[in-house]
């Protein structure tokens, strides 16, 4: 008996199932606002980043409510507050991008580099992994941000020396699994160097895991640096971040409550946005996912 074929139907683009997320629409739109805010920060800022005015203060020395001119509010040494939630993007953003790209790539070297090897070399890093994971992540960060002077790029190593653990954990058990596959074995009997079988066979299939990870990692990062700013060893003023701009006023949570409101909210929207997308591409990109509702 005669067995027809029939066609696989043309998959849609991972972009056109993303268009069907609404939550993740949500999260890129957000996204969107937050970098070009960042982007165009010195020309929608009101005033100067560090502009201490007269006027933003009242008689009796006190941060100004939200109003007109200070949309904010402004804050204990009279600097508008909304310039500042503005100037502060493009630090979490930077921070967060950097950090959480630096610790991509480390987690990546190591992580398949253990899982495609094995053997002594794959024991050692794994180990080494292994310890770094048992340390509290945010105990080591404030351990390392004690040791460097604190400054934009310090916090940046930090964090990304306290993130790439998961990030190696996830690629070695998949670079396991992948290097177990008869495609790679049949790249060995034919000659393939290590390199080729790394960059033609293994990375192509870990890179939707590595996407996801860079997308959701960014939520983390951008609240870890709030942390270690807000705890006084991340950025240092006057650079405004959105977490040292609540460690600066947070004396004044109830008598001018908006001076931790609006850069709370400010953090808190990143991180869903990012989450949002995050979530979104794994279930787009996961052939696992595929077919659900």
């Amino acid at each position: 008996m005669s067995v027809v074929a029939v066609p696989e139907p043309r998959r849609r683009s991972a972009l056109s199932r993303l268009g069907r997320r609404p939550l993740a629409l949500i999260g890129l739109v957000l996204i969107l606002v937050t970098v070009l805010a960042a982007i165009l920060a010195p020309w929608l800022a009101p005033f100067g980043r560090d502009e201490q005015l007269f006027e933003g203060l009242t008689l009796e020395g006190a941060p100004m409510p939200p109003g007109a001119p200070f949309l904010l509010g402004t804050d204990l040494l009279g600097r508008d507050l909304l310039t500042r939630i503005l100037h502060g993007a493009r630090t979490s953003l930077v921070i967060g991008v950097a950090a959480n790209g630096l610790a991509l790539l480390i987690g990546t070297l190591v992580g398949v580099t253990a899982g495609y090897f094995r053997g002594w070399v794959g024991s050692i890093l794994m180990r080494f992994t292994d310890l770094m994971m048992a340390f509290p992540a945010l105990l080591l960060a404030i351990c390392l941000a004690a040791i460097f002077t604190p400054s934009l790029w310090i916090v940046a190593l930090v964090i990304a020396l306290v993130n790439w653990v998961q990030v190696a954990r996830v690629l070695y058990t998949e670079t396991t699994s992948l290097a177990e596959r008869d495609f790679i074995a049949a790249e060995r009997a034919i000659g393939a160097g290590h390199g080729r079988i790394l960059m033609l066979h293994i990375l192509p299939h870990l890179l939707p895991t590595i996407i996801v990870w860079g997308t959701l990692g960014i939520s983390t990062t951008v609240l870890l640096e709030a942390t270690l700013s807000f705890l006084g060893i991340g950025v240092q003023p006057p650079v405004p971040s959105w977490g040292n701009i609540i460690f600066e006023n947070q004396t004044y949570f109830q008598s001018a409550p908006w001076l931790v409101i609006f850069p709370g909210v400010a953090i808190l929207l990143l991180a869903l946005a990012f989450n949002l997308l995050g979530d979104a591409l794994r279930d787009v990109l996961d052939p696992t996912q595929r077919g659900r509702s």
